[in-house]
């Protein structure tokens, strides 16, 4: 039985990744903060789903709690075949409204958060010679729209440091893949806090006001019966762990493209020819896709 740490279970694609990867039969560590506080519904909804999901207090902001959580599980299991960085929240704002500390807060769960997990997993990974590693990402961690800079900050942050480890990791027979979702009913924009520069956004006037605009408008096109099915994304998660390893492209876009795939599709083979220029391919040459 193949062993999956999903991140950011209490919700969204990740509370539905969990309960489809424990339907084809994985051993599924759920995590979650406060699973027996403001979580507690979830976690025995999970439970009650299948017996192959174990719910695993973990913050992702936290680095013993990362250690301890993932540390007890592969002392347990012995290893981790898949993990799949899915925690995240997002900030619709004014940008130059939102704080240092709110920018902080985001980066330390989209960005820090998924790497504390990787490098908790990796050697583990090394040691097996295999492993797959989804990092939940978004259109805009390719492209960046008005009122959305602080999030999207953090998922280039995600992808300019998965693009990289993809390459490193290939050796061992590891991989590490992009999944980028456009918009979707998940409750991500409700995560989201008001900009902490009150003086800022009264300076903005007018303009001040269309972020909350645009999300309502999301809100509500995102409850509709034309909004994509929040599926689509599990289902991808669910075709990268079926493909071959070192088959797995290194994005994936889910849903509304915005035309991140076409940029994608232009990007990537450019990207590749840095292993060429660096003198490379010869060491890391199968970590292209």
């Amino acid at each position: 039985m193949k062993n999956i740490i999903i991140t950011g279970s209490s919700s969204g694609f990740g509370l539905k990744a969990a309960k489809d990867f424990a339907d084809k039969g994985y051993k599924v560590f759920a995590t979650m903060r406060n699973p027996d506080g403001k979580n507690a519904s979830t976690k025995a909804e999970l439970e009650r789903h299948s017996t192959n999901i174990t719910v695993v207090d973990m913050d992702v902001t936290n680095d013993a709690s990362v250690k301890e959580a993932i540390g007890g599980i592969i002392a347990a299991e012995g290893k981790v075949d898949v993990l799949i960085n899915n925690a995240g929240v997002m900030y619709l704002g004014i940008t130059e409204a939102f704080s240092i500390a709110q920018a902080k807060e985001q980066m330390e769960i989209n960005y820090y958060g998924a790497i504390r997990t990787m490098q908790a997993v990796l050697p583990a990974m090394r040691a097996a010679k295999s492993g797959l590693i989804i990092n939940c990402s978004s259109l805009v961690g390719q492209i960046s729209p008005p009122f959305f800079s602080t999030y999207s900050a953090t998922k280039h942050a995600l992808e300019g440091y998965t693009q990289g480890l993809r390459y490193e990791v290939s050796p061992f027979g590891i991989d590490v893949a992009i999944v980028e979702p456009g918009p979707f009913g998940t409750g991500l924009l409700a995560s989201g806090q008001t900009p902490a520069h009150g003086d800022v956004l009264t300076s903005y006037g007018e303009l001040a006001k269309v972020p909350a605009a645009i999300g309502a408008h999301f809100a509500a096109f995102l409850q509709s019966d034309q909004a994509p099915k929040p599926q689509l994304v599990v289902d991808a998660y669910l075709a990268l762990a079926d493909m071959p390893a070192g088959k797995r492209p290194t994005r994936t876009v889910v849903g509304i493209a915005w035309g991140v795939d076409e940029m994608n599709a232009t990007k990537q083979p450019i990207q590749d020819r840095v292993l060429k220029e660096m003198q490379l391919e010869g060491v890391l040459g199968g970590a292209d896709a």
